[in-house]
């Protein structure tokens, strides 16, 4: 029994040391100017605990506006709003949205309701003074599902959530601009939007920034269905994808398995899949139906209307690139009927750059064979 305690101890010993050897990731110093109040800040521990006090400091995006108590800004078709710039580095941890147009609003109900607002209001956040985005995706697909319906979910890094629209990938930035823009024929919208950033003078070491590209389309059943490609290097954190067939009954468009070419400029591919629902933790076309997970669900599954949208995201299992990187799937099956699709891809670069896909044109945003109508009262 002594034997016992002293191996234990030994091994608890060894366990301790090795844990004191794990180096510190996404180390980075917060140097403030001199003459503030502030110290330097330590280094950014990952997994530091939530009880743990902390020198940091805390800022806001917002479009609520104090002198007027307003909340959101309207945005009519035809404009576009610049919701937040900023021209120093930061990071953001929390963006939250809300927007009108898909509901029934019962404090101007005299304003029509069009759920295709949700492809429609397009999202773009420009890093770091750049002229193009390295986000652009209509509002519905970014936060996780185009179907132009809304679909309460929740995942841990997207979601619905019971009216709001929210997404938790961090998001280091040296300058930033967030705009929307709204493609609508005739409706408006008020857009607020309330995104929680940490401020600092000097990012991570190794702090990438975030990526969302936007493909949508109509494919024969033999079509490649492209995800997203870039060149650099980076890691792929996830995507969300919706499909559609025109036929009743049909989802064997989810025989297509994932391609992944990684560093070697889309020759071979690196990575492949057994099926589409198996990418996204699934079996049989997802026999059991709906559901949503922290990194994988099913956020609409209609069978009869041969309609689904699912996400996965890639937290530890993230799929790096050191070159270059395309993804796609792709059916191999023979007799396959057309489909219609739109996806969301997401992921993290050494820098911010051009996205790989140009939006559809304004008459294609809401592109579907059938638009589910759904129903959102909401009465104080």
């Amino acid at each position: 029994m002594k034997d016992q305690k002293i191996n234990r101890r030994k091994a608890i010993a060894a366990l301790t040391g090795f844990t004191a050897a794990i180096p510190v990731t996404m180390a980075g110093i917060n140097k403030v100017d001199k003459g503030a109040s502030e110290t330097t800040s330590p280094p950014i521990i990952s997994g530091e605990p939530l009880y743990q006090i902390r020198r940091r400091f805390s800022g806001q995006f917002t479009t609520f506006d104090r002198s007027t108590k307003r909340k959101a800004i309207e945005i009519k078709p035809g404009e576009t709003k610049i919701l937040a710039r900023h021209d120093s580095p930061g990071i953001i941890h929390r963006f939250w949205m809300t927007f009108d147009g898909w509901f029934w609003t019962n404090w101007d109900t005299n304003r029509p309701v069009d759920q295709t607002i949700l492809k429609k209001l397009i999202l773009r956040i420009y890093w770091d003074g750049k002229q193009y985005p390295s986000i652009e995706a209509t509002l519905g697909d970014f936060f996780g599902l185009g179907l132009c319906e809304y679909k309460h979910y929740m995942s841990k890094y997207l979601g619905m959530s019971s009216g709001g629209f929210y997404c938790y990938f961090p998001m280091p930035f040296e300058k930033i601009r967030i705009e929307v823009e709204n493609m609508h024929e005739t409706q408006n919208s008020y857009v607020f939007l309330n995104a929680n950033y940490e401020p600092v003078t000097q990012l991570p070491v190794n702090a990438g920034r975030f990526h969302c590209a936007y493909s949508a389309g109509t494919k024969d059943g033999e079509d490649v269905l492209p995800v997203f490609e870039t060149k650099g290097r980076g890691h792929f954190v996830g995507c969300c994808l919706s499909m559609q067939s025109n036929q009743p009954n049909y989802l064997r468009f989810l025989e297509a398995p994932e391609y992944f070419y990684i560093d070697n400029n889309g020759s071979e591919a690196t990575i492949v899949g057994t099926g589409l629902e198996d990418y996204f933790n699934g079996g049989w076309y997802f026999r059991d139906g709906e559901f949503c997970g922290p990194l994988h669900g099913v956020i609409v599954k209609d069978a009869l209307r041969s309609t689904i949208a699912m996400y996965r995201f890639h937290d530890e299992d993230a799929i790096y690139f050191d070159k270059d990187i395309k993804m796609t799937f792709l059916n191999c099956r023979s007799r396959l009927l057309p489909f219609k699709y739109s996806s969301t891809a997401y992921w993290y670069q050494d820098s911010a750059v051009q996205l790989p896909y140009p939006l559809p044109e304004k008459e294609k945003l809401a592109d579907w064979y059938r638009i589910r109508d759904t129903d959102h009262q909401s009465i104080p």
